[in-house]
């Protein structure tokens, strides 16, 4: 029966052989970079030494995990970790949605290529370019919103250097940078619903919104939970360029996220082991927020993540 089966395995792979073929070196890619990789997990549980090795370097069990949990820094960086991900879920997270809704009731397909090509261009800018756009923009002595406010009468804004608006200007970063790129895999999914089903709902009289609100967002409900329990699954995860190059002493406060403390604690001072175990927390929650999400996605009725 093992044999039978294992035939049948080659013999599926034999007919397919092309599509293994091109699907090879995404596979490599992701064991390469992403799984090999995982076995340096365990210098979080080593006082690791680049001298020693993985392999001679002395364990210490759970005792840079207790460090960190009991460091004084652990709540700043999950308050400010949290907030700007809370923030980018609420704000930036629907604004894809709504764009593709707009862009899909758009009728004039030239018109259409147009705009998302518009709003689909800041996503292949890098962090440094947006960073320097936004320092053209609000820096306090020559930036052009200043240089307005003053201009109609107003005292300047410290934008860059006042930390009540750091977490504000990250998210509304985020939102101009990859709002037009989210809306992707929403147009593709809108794509995929019953023209027919428009098509009655106008003999019934139903006008443009009510199309939108009982047609369009129930076919790509699914693909909204789906993103969603990913997102979820980012929490702890901020990204490190855009916040390292906004980051500046008078906002640090603020602005010190687990992925800049793992820098600053690895790479600048060299303690591995210590920075591994910060980055392996961040891995665990996020993959404990991704099952607890879709376990309860599950439990309304959504086909969930798996």
């Amino acid at each position: 029966m093992g044999a039978s089966r294992l035939k049948q395995v080659w013999s599926g792979i034999a007919r397919d052989k092309f599509l293994y073929v091109l699907a090879l070196p995404g596979l490599l890619y992701f064991l390469i970079f992403k799984y090999v990789p995982m076995w340096g997990i365990v210098i979080a549980f080593q006082n690791y030494s680049p001298y020693q090795g993985m392999s001679g370097s002395p364990w210490v069990g759970l005792e840079h995990f207790a460090r960190f949990f009991s460091n004084p820094d652990f709540f700043t960086l999950f308050r400010n970790t949290l907030a700007i991900n809370v923030l980018s879920l609420v704000l930036f997270f629907p604004l894809p949605i709504l764009l593709s809704l707009m862009l899909n009731e758009v009728r004039h397909m030239v018109y259409k290529k147009i705009i998302q090509s518009i709003v689909y261009l800041p996503h292949f800018l890098s962090w440094v370019i947006i960073v320097g756009i936004t320092f053209l923009l609000f820096s306090t002595g020559d930036g052009a919103i200043n240089q307005m406010l003053v201009a109609m009468g107003f005292d300047k804004v410290d934008f860059l250097t006042n930390k009540n608006y750091f977490w504000g200007m990250l998210t509304a970063q985020s939102i101009w940078k990859d709002a037009g790129w989210g809306t992707i895999i929403f147009l593709a999914s809108m794509a995929s619903i019953d023209p027919q089903l428009y098509e009655a709902a106008k003999m019934d009289g139903a006008g443009r919104f009510r199309q939108m609100w009982h047609i369009t967002l129930p076919g790509i409900r699914s693909v909204i939970i789906i993103l969603l329990i990913l997102r979820i699954g980012h929490i702890m995860d901020v990204g490190f360029e855009q916040v390292f190059l906004m980051m500046n002493g008078a906002v640090s406060e603020v602005a010190d996220v687990f992925d800049t403390y793992v820098y600053r604690l690895g790479v600048k001072q060299g303690q591995f082991s210590y920075s591994t175990a910060v980055g392996l927390f961040k891995s665990v929650v996020g993959l404990l927020l991704v099952i607890g999400a879709n376990k309860l996605a599950k439990k309304f009725g959504e086909d969930g993540v798996y």
